[in-house]
């Protein structure tokens, strides 16, 4: 079918190509996305720059057509018989040895035959890319033009200034020649070794040992008549060894080649590329979602190719394809995508497999550290135990996926597909899940948060659910793990203060009715648990990153006001910020200390009371804390348990701090006796009431002082209870502002 037709059909609707033979026909740059070109026949079609998204090529036969394959024989004949030309050529030189008549021919005969030893050393022992090769043809030269010029100057010694220049003049033209030749040989041999290879390649030569026989033969045959024309009999049996070497050699690499050695890879790469040469191209075509299962794939292009989700299962002759800088041109790789076995393997080192389709693939205890596997797909595959450390697992498909034991330790799962996937025992420290992340029916009994470093005895370390003997219900883990929305992440490297966040925080919201500003968790982070973060829940409209700068402009700003005034501000606040205050003093909070946080809006102060929560003094309504958690996601919980009970902290400057107590409780009852609104109920009234309080008391110096040397001597929560009125821990706050200052 032509390719005219198959566009035209196509433009109609038409997508079921099976079976059909495109052999030779031209679709560059079209887009032929969705069609099924199953078992067809596209020997040297031309694919290049196509849109080929989801196109199926299963069973289908690529490669050359059997004119191209033709002429890749005829190349490789001529080019081996070549190659036995010159090794007949070299092991005439290396026969002038056993020449006697002249010392030019000797040295010609030894510098050849050190070549020789040299190069096939090379080849046979380490291979021999470009860089050695020049390095070692540079050595040979220098070692033949210094042993050229001892020649010469023995000559000298020996003989006539004349008979000098005679040798000096021979031995030159010896290591000019053998240069030369050195030259001509290595690279003839790795030019025929690689078009010989493709040869086989491409499938037109089938015997490549034939072939090789053959080039021997005519080698041996070429040695023999130089030998017999020119030199003695010694001489030919040399020359005929020494080209009989060469190509025995030079079959040994060929095959060394063919089956994948390291040290070999140029040859290969060159032979792939010509044997590519008329081949089916791909090159710069879109595969995403392609299928080529079970397909032939000998000499077909696929540089700068878009592999994103390709299946490859069984196909034949993939190793013998032009990769280009794709996956494919990884031998593990191919591997792994044509069995999908990848059992106990180690891909860490092969870090870009963006795209790689393993679906259904067995890779119990493989190896994916900091690979980045992105936009692939790996739906049903078993991947217990495996490593994926440091992984980009961004947009992969997991569904279905058995994770077991899998360690998920800093691996990026940004919009990832979990569905369905098993996770039981997964090790999932600081990965990196959010709300694009499809993490529906997910089964999981348990999770560590932790993984142990080598050698760790702990059997569970950082177990969720942490009661060893308790289990996650149908659906539980996906509550507990799931990120609940799009988070402000309001993240406070230094020691914080409550108040300041609260104010911060209230005015960002009031700034930006819009932007539907929630607190969802407090968290501590850093080494020390000495680093705050308040995870906040916008709408998905909102500028996180403006909302970030407005509120981090208005807290540093706060910073740099005096106690009073935050004070102040926050009494003008509403209820909740003045709360949040309080929760944020407690969430700071150092858990395992001998000392609780006794928070209330004007500061946090330790006591050998409990942790509370307080809105204002000793008869206001308590916020019990009790389980609740204020860090989410992996941090470290912080807990506040009440209590209850009484503090009676005495001094023994209790008479003082009675006097100062009682003093500051008749200033409170003056103040309520004044207000109309008397007495005060509502939290703003007792805002009112405390900031008059501390006016009075500022303004008076000697109560000033007194109040200070009584905090000192009896400490807040005495001086706190001694006062005995609602706003007493508003003013007891102020005092000890005072007294810092």
């Amino acid at each position: 079918m032509k390719a005219a037709e198959v566009l035209r059909l196509y433009e109609k609707g038409e997508r079921d190509f099976k079976g059909v033979s495109l052999r030779g026909q031209n679709f560059k740059g079209k887009d032929l996305s969705g069609a099924d070109f199953s078992g067809a026949d596209i020997r040297s079609t031309n694919f290049t720059n196509a849109n080929l998204t989801g196109a199926k090529f299963v069973k289908a036969q690529a490669g050359l057509q059997q004119i191209w394959g033709d002429w890749l024989f005829v190349i490789s004949l001529f080019l081996l018989v070549i190659l036995g030309g010159i090794s007949a050529l070299i092991g005439y030189l290396v026969s002038l040895i056993f020449d006697s008549g002249y010392l030019g021919y000797q040295v010609i005969g030894w510098i050849s035959l050190a070549v020789v030893v040299v190069v096939l050393f090379s080849l046979c022992r380490k291979g021999i890319d470009a860089f050695t090769f020049v390095k070692t043809l540079t050595g040979i030269l220098a070692f033949a033009g210094a042993l050229a010029f001892a020649g010469a100057g023995a000559g000298a010694i020996a003989g006539t200034v004349a008979e000098n220049l005679v040798v000096a003049v021979a031995l030159a033209g010896a290591v000019s020649i053998a240069g030369a030749l050195a030259i001509a040989v290595a690279v003839t041999l790795a030019i025929a070794l690689a078009i010989a290879i493709a040869g086989v390649v491409a499938g037109a030569v089938k015997n490549f040992a034939g072939i090789v026989a053959i080039a021997i033969a005519g080698a041996a045959m070429a040695a023999g008549l130089f030998a017999g024309i020119i030199t003695q009999a010694l001489a030919g049996t040399v020359a005929i060894a020494v080209a009989v070497t060469i190509m025995l050699v030079s079959a040994y690499i060929g095959c060394r080649a063919l089956k994948g050695d390291k040290r070999d890879t140029w040859i290969c790469s060159i032979a792939t590329a010509f044997s590519a040469i008329g081949g089916t191209s791909f090159r710069g075509a879109t595969l995403t979602d392609a299928d080529f299962s079970q397909s032939y794939l000998k000499s077909t292009d696929f540089r700068r190719a878009v592999l994103l989700r390709t299946r490859w299962s069984d196909v034949k002759g993939l190793d013998r394809v032009r990769p280009g800088e794709t996956y494919l041109n990884e031998p593990k790789i191919r591997e792994l995508v044509l069995t999908g076995n990848g059992q106990g393997q180690s891909y860490d080192h092969l870090l870009n497999l963006a795209g790689i389709n393993l679906q259904g693939a067995n890779l119990i205890n493989s190896d994916f550290k900091g690979s980045i596997l992105k936009d692939g797909n790996l739906q049903g595959a078993n991947l217990a135990t495996a490593s994926f450390i440091g992984a980009t697992l961004n947009s992969v498909n997991l569904q279905d996926t058995d994770l077991s034991n899998a360690k998920l330790v800093q691996t990026q799962l940004d919009e990832a597909d979990l569905t369905g996937s098993t996770l039981t025992g997964a090790y999932i420290e600081d990965w990196n899940i959010t709300t694009k992340t499809k993490l529906n029916g997910i089964r999981c009994d348990y999770v560590f948060m932790r993984l142990p470093p080598e050698g760790s005895s702990d059997p569970n370390p950082h177990r969720k659910p942490d009661d060893w003997n308790k289990t996650f219900g149908y659906g539980e883990f996906t509550d507990f793990i799931t990120p609940m929305v799009e988070t402000l992440d309001l993240y406070h490297n230094q020691t914080v203060d409550p108040r300041a966040i609260a104010i911060a925080f209230s005015d960002l919201r009031q700034q930006n009715p819009n932007a539907d500003l929630e607190i969802i968790s407090m968290e501590k982070r850093g080494q020390n648990l000495d680093k705050f973060n308040l995870r906040v829940r916008t709408s998905h409209q909102a500028d996180r990153s403006q909302l970030h700068h407005q509120y981090f402009d208005r807290y540093e700003h706060l910073l740099t006001l005096p106690p009073q005034a935050l004070v102040a501000l926050l009494m003008e606040k509403e209820e909740k910020s003045q709360m949040l205050a309080g929760m944020v003093g407690t969430a700071i909070n150092r858990p395992g200390t001998n000392t609780h946080t006794h928070t209330n809006i004007n500061n946090t102060y330790q006591t050998q009371g409990d942790t509370i929560v307080s809105e204002q003094g000793s008869n206001a309504p308590k916020y019990d804390l009790s389980g609740a958690q204020f860090a989410g996601g992996f941090a470290e919980t912080v807990q506040g348990n009440q209590v209850g009970g009484t503090i009676n902290n005495q001094t023994s400057e209790g008479v003082s701090l009675t006097e100062a107590a009682a003093e500051i409780q008749d200033l409170l009852k003056q103040l309520e006796a004044s207000n109309p609104t008397a007495p005060a109920e509502t939290m703003s009234e007792k805002m009112t009431l405390a900031t008059q309080a501390i006016a009075q008391i500022e303004s008076n110096p000697t109560l000033k002082q007194r109040a200070v040397d009584a905090l000192t001597a009896g400490g807040m929560a005495a001086f706190e209870k001694a006062i005995d009125h609602p706003v007493a821990a508003f003013v007891v706050g102020a005092i000890e502002e005072w007294k810092k200052s």
